[in-house]
């Protein structure tokens, strides 16, 4: 964004992320996965909201940084430092998507979207609407029509989580 964030940008960012990702866990809800439309959301507004946190301080820091000219050359500015722990983290929640049974293995497409909304979360945090977009509309390619492909050229056999 690279000046201060308005309530604008913050509805912009925090509606973007509803309704895309909102449509990704509408999909696995559909699917009766073991997370679903409000699961997705709360951990795609949560890193949302991380993210525009972490750009109101870096602003702060900025201006502080302008403001002290005397000690600005001290000043670190690390916008990448949250956004890395919410993407860890988020990979950890997803492990619990994860099951084994009786040999065969599901989950591992909800604990991707679980991962990828968050990701998408910190997209809109960040401002970039084309490329969030973007990465939605194409993870629910995936999710819709390449699975259906799948599933009607390979059988059932494919993927259990289909």
């Amino acid at each position: 964004m690279g000046e201060a964030i308005t309530l604008t940008d913050i509805l912009q960012s925090l509606g973007l992320t509803v309704l895309f990702v909102g449509l990704i866990g509408y999909e696995r809800q559909k699917r009766h996965k073991i997370a679903g439309l409000t699961t997705h959301l709360m951990v795609a507004l949560a890193a949302a909201g991380i993210t525009l946190l972490q750009e109101v301080l870096v602003f702060d820091a900025i201006q502080f940084a302008r403001e002290n000219p005397e000690i600005a050359n001290t000043i670190t500015f690390e916008r990448q430092r949250i956004v890395a722990q919410v993407i860890s983290g988020v990979g950890f929640l997803g492990t619990g998507a994860i099951l084994k049974t009786q040999g065969s293995i599901t989950g591992l497409t909800t604990a991707s979207t679980l991962w990828a909304s968050a990701i998408i979360g910190i997209i809109f945090g960040y401002g970039q609407i084309v490329l969030g977009i973007s990465v939605s509309v194409l993870m629910l390619f995936v999710l819709t029509i390449i699975k259906a492909y799948i599933r009607n050229h390979q059988g059932q056999e494919y993927d259990h989580e289909l």
